[in-house]
């Protein structure tokens, strides 16, 4: 039997985080599933005890202010793409806004911490959202173009192509056939 589950991200990592920083008795809040402020001191023992049981489920905490306005600003982009609602603004003039930092100091700390630029993470967040929109929804490759602002589907299709090494009509012939193939062997 298989089971095929649909995962709230943010509902479980915030869940772990509340299980496991309940156990040390601080107060705390969650302001989202990469940010914790406690409302209290804590001793350093406490902070390497949590620390350590953090790592155990994936978690590390970045304490060099370069890597944390670069978590923000890779969190501002997922965001961007990932949001029903999100303006469709320049990406530059949203993360400058939201982060309240010139695009060009953004920019150049981005390029400098992950030798990769801001838009070639945009482009592979764009990619991973189109492929879980041809996974999971029913859209045509014109009307994903459209949703994420692409200036048509060949431009779509060439920063897929690129991006993956297949072109998104490939990708959705695989996932087809691989649909195909799992309910042969279920039956």
């Amino acid at each position: 039997m298989k089971l095929f589950l649909k995962t709230d991200t943010s509902f479980l990592i915030k869940k772990i985080l509340e299980e496991k920083l309940d156990t040390f008795n601080v107060k705390y809040n969650i302001i989202n599933t990469n940010e914790i402020l406690f409302l209290e001191e804590i001793d350093t023992i406490t902070y390497e005890k949590i620390s350590a049981l953090l790592t155990e489920y994936g978690f590390e905490i970045i304490e060099n202010q370069k890597n944390i306005i670069v978590q923000k600003i890779k969190e501002t982009i997922i965001e961007m793409i990932f949001n029903e609602n999100a303006p469709s603004v320049k990406s530059s003039v949203y993360l400058a806004e939201k982060l309240n930092h010139s695009y060009g100091y953004l920019s150049n700390l981005f390029s400098e911490v992950t030798y990769t630029s801001i838009e070639n993470f945009i482009i592979i967040q764009k990619i991973e959202y189109v492929k879980k929109l041809i996974t999971h929804h029913n859209l045509t490759l014109t009307e994903i173009a459209f949703k994420l602002n692409y200036s048509s589907v060949a431009h779509l299709s060439s920063q897929f192509k690129n991006t993956t090494g297949i072109t998104p009509s490939a990708f959705q012939r695989i996932l087809k056939k691989r649909n195909e193939f799992s309910s042969q062997n279920i039956n």
